[in-house]
């Protein structure tokens, strides 16, 4: 067996990169949407208002416990069906994707929020209620500070968890890294040269990422020392 690392490096390598961008720019909008989605059912979980709670924890159900590959399917195939008989409008590929990688997500990013917010001390809203501040201001600025805090290990754990999530994009035509190493992987067969490439590219990828994450963990902590 003769391995062909140059022929790879060299032709597949174009591609991968171009898989990277894709990758990097779905993973990009639909953690910092997933985010926001993770926090508004966060909230509404831990609201007084039953039906708010209902709707919270269904979503939070169907979404953990259903494969992230039907969900892409269900999107693209079966919302699409549905929003093109309604208004002749079909999402394309990116988009579903897009949407694919934030609602799931966000459900785990509700409850790595929830957790957070629960382990700030009671003391804490107590003592800023005490003060005069409202409700609202005492949650964003004594209660989500901390949470953030105490969250940020679980948060980028869930980052590197929907970088990787992106491959599961392939089965809806998306262009990221694997779907580009498939690509070229076809018509070459260097199955072994071609895939340490695509497991390479994510290797980058999160390794800047928990390179930026290390140095914010330093400076909270400074921030809390100081």
């Amino acid at each position: 067996m003769t391995l062909n690392f140059e022929r790879a490096f060299q032709q597949a390598g174009p591609l991968i990169i171009e898989g990277m961008w894709v990758t990097l720019r779905i993973s990009t909008i639909s953690i910092l949407f997933g985010m926001v989605v993770g926090l508004v059912f966060c909230i509404m979980k831990m609201s007084r208002f039953p039906v708010l709670r209902i709707i919270s924890g269904a979503y939070i159900w169907v979404i953990r416990g259903t494969p992230m590959i039907v969900q892409a399917m269900f999107i693209f195939f079966g919302v699409n069906q549905i929003l093109f008989q309604v208004t002749g409008f079909r999402l394309d590929a990116i988009t579903s994707g897009v949407l694919t990688i934030t609602f799931n997500a966000g459900s785990y990013f509700a409850e790595i929020f929830r957790g957070g917010i629960n382990a700030v001390p009671k003391g804490q809203t107590e003592a800023a209620r005490s003060v005069g501040l409202s409700a609202f201001k005492t949650m964003r600025r004594v209660i989500l500070p901390q949470a953030f805090r105490i969250a940020l290990p679980s948060t980028v754990n869930q980052f590197i968890i929907s970088i990787k999530d992106t491959s599961i994009l392939t089965v809806i035509g998306v262009g990221e890294i694997v779907n580009r190493t498939q690509f070229y992987v076809g018509s070459t067969f260097l199955f072994f040269e071609t895939w340490i490439l695509a497991g390479a590219a994510y290797l980058v990828i999160l390794s800047v990422l928990m390179v930026i994450t290390d140095r914010m963990e330093v400076w909270l902590s400074y921030e809390r020392k100081g």
